[in-house]
């Protein structure tokens, strides 16, 4: 089966990118981390070695910022609407394409590249494979096929996205795999689960005390 990966993320800019953790980190910082944090991602999906990777951004494909952070990548534009129609775009292209589309944040540096491998697998026996995040949403959706369902009126950024994804996953009559649910950093609480390699590589006035 062929795979494609979609990598959905926000521009690396101050203002922009991961701006629920600006209290703590201020603009610059959480602007700084959200690159480290695409960049990783990045690094492990390229790892995971199952077939083409797609980084679909937004707001703008041409932004200088790109041109070094998807160097060997197949780069698009996420378009307009909400977060669902978006990913309703980017998954029904890459089923187009491909027997199997990944879709993927940046918010989870738990997502390695042997979890993504084994959803990958999962698609071998379901319809759609999720890892679902600790605050309710999920940092991973996979699907063998494509239905707007999944992804039309969705309360995005809430508790509620994985529950109402199961229920239109059920309704559908499509099997899902589900596996181990992981934190995504999103809020100042959630620094707590950083891993240290990224704490690391976080600039210099950043100090342990924000991060606590």
């Amino acid at each position: 089966m062929s795979t494609h990966i979609v990598i959905l993320a926000k521009a690396p800019l101050p203002g922009l990118a991961k701006t629920r953790l600006v209290p703590a980190l201020g603009e610059q910082g959480a602007a700084q981390l959200a690159e480290r944090m695409l960049r990783h991602t990045l690094t492990e999906a390229a790892a995971a070695d199952l077939g083409s990777l797609e980084l679909c951004v937004t707001p703008d494909a041409a932004h200088p910022c790109w041109s070094d952070i998807s160097s060997g990548v197949r780069l698009s534009e996420q378009g307009d609407g909400d977060l669902g129609r978006r990913m309703a775009r980017a998954a029904r292209r890459a089923l187009a394409e491909s027997d199997r589309v990944l879709l993927i944040g940046t918010d989870c540096p738990s997502l390695t590249r042997d979890r993504i491998k084994a959803a990958a697998r999962a698609l071998q026996h379901s319809e759609s494979v999720m890892i679902p995040a600790l605050d309710g949403g999920y940092v991973l959706l996979g699907l063998t096929a494509f239905n707007p369902s999944l992804f039309r009126d969705i309360p995005w950024s809430t508790d509620q996205v994985a529950h109402l994804t199961r229920r239109r996953v059920r309704a559908l009559g499509w099997r899902l795999h589900e596996l181990e649910a992981l934190h995504d950093i999103d809020e100042p609480g959630d620094l707590a689960h950083l891993p240290a390699f990224l704490r690391a590589r976080l600039p210099p006035e950043i100090t342990n005390r924000q991060l606590r």
